[in-house]
């Protein structure tokens, strides 16, 4: 989408307009410093509001500015066109939390918003800043938001550590689908996204708000989980690393809300099995493929049924094949390697119908 900025009256005369309030403010509040100290966040939205409609008289804007009701962004509008965002802290910090990334609330018709921020403190100051240019981050509370910072240098925002622009992002079809794509980007190893779910690429509006001990678990939903993390993470099998377990421990934490201090011992523990498939006999197995011979009809239907691009990012790989399970099972044999037996063999035996 392409932003005009020739609107009449134009940017530079709403920037005039905020930085002639923002001097006033700051002005009154050398003299009612008591006063300011009490504003909370609505009754400052209403000096912002009247500093800035006494600065718009004899302007083109006299007259423009409304204060918004309700949870709306931003606040103040001003000649239809332009913002005006009212943050505030009661510390010396300039920080702040934002908007949310999606700004499902914006005002229809709003394209240009400043951000002016009070400092609420001992002595109270007041800064305004065009909003994009004082975003750092993003986090996660209910739903991602940008994380405000007055002090934020020339080239620091989250759109520069993005390579894209304030616009771009908000006008993106799924801005949320990139602000997870830029962050994944930057995960190291044991690092995880606790907000994001997979499958949609949204905020995990699903994960439990309470931690669980694994052992707390019905044994009905501590099987099902045991399937998923089957079906997800083919390195839970491996044979050659010592950080196999590192995914699956952060997907329960991060999507069930579920901690296990001895996780390892679900899938190790158990000394040797036997298992009969396909009428074969393998002897001296790894408990491990007992439990996946129990789960297969499950894991079957799991690996089948999940959206190709959740598969892809688990197995970490750039296709999913028709023959999923033919696929798993070689993910698997890569991995799991024994000078005993052959893994491959042993689970073509247990999957094939």
């Amino acid at each position: 989408m392409i932003i005009s900025n020739n609107r009449e009256p134009s940017l530079g005369e709403f920037q005039a307009l905020v930085d002639t309030a923002t001097l006033r403010l700051n002005d009154d509040a050398k003299h009612k410093t008591p006063y300011y100290i009490t504003r909370g966040a609505q009754k400052l939205e209403d000096d912002v509001y009247d500093f800035l409609n006494n600065s718009a008289v004899g302007t083109k804007f006299e007259g423009t500015i409304k204060k918004v009701s309700g949870q709306r962004f931003p606040d103040i509008v001003a000649a239809k066109y332009y913002g005006v965002e009212v943050k505030s802290s009661k510390d010396e910090k300039w920080t702040s939390l934002g908007g949310s990334v999606n700004e499902s609330t914006r005002v229809d018709g709003v394209e240009r918003i400043f951000l002016t921020f009070g400092k609420l403190v001992s002595p109270v100051e007041f800064r305004s800043r065009p909003y994009e240019d004082c975003l750092s981050e993003i986090v996660a509370t209910h739903y991602p938001r940008y994380k405000i910072d007055m002090k934020l240098g020339e080239s620091e925002t989250i759109f520069d550590k993005m390579n894209t622009s304030y616009d771009d992002l908000r006008n993106a079809e799924n801005p949320i689908g990139e602000v997870v794509k830029y962050y994944k980007s930057q995960l190291k190893d044991g690092e995880s996204l606790w907000w994001i779910d997979t499958t949609d690429s949204e905020v995990n509006a699903t994960a439990s708000m309470k931690v669980r001990l694994w052992s707390s678990l019905q044994n009905e939903e501590r099987l099902q989980l045991k399937a998923s993390l089957f079906a997800l993470f083919p390195d839970i099998l491996s044979t050659i690393s010592s950080k196999k377990y590192s995914r699956a421990v952060l997907w329960l934490a991060s999507h069930h809300g579920i901690v296990d201090s001895s996780f390892r011992d679900n899938f190790s523990a158990g000394g040797k099995v036997t298992l009969f498939a396909k009428n074969e006999m393998f002897e001296r197995l790894p408990q491990v493929f007992g439990h996946i011979q129990e789960l297969m009809v499950d894991i079957r239907l799991l690996i089948n049924s999940m959206p190709t691009e959740v598969l892809a990012e688990s197995w970490k790989v750039n296709k999913i094949d028709s023959d999923r399970i033919s696929q798993w099972i070689n993910l698997v044999a890569e991995k799991h390697q024994s000078k005993d037996y052959d893994s491959a063999q042993i689970l073509k035996s247990i999957f094939e119908p």
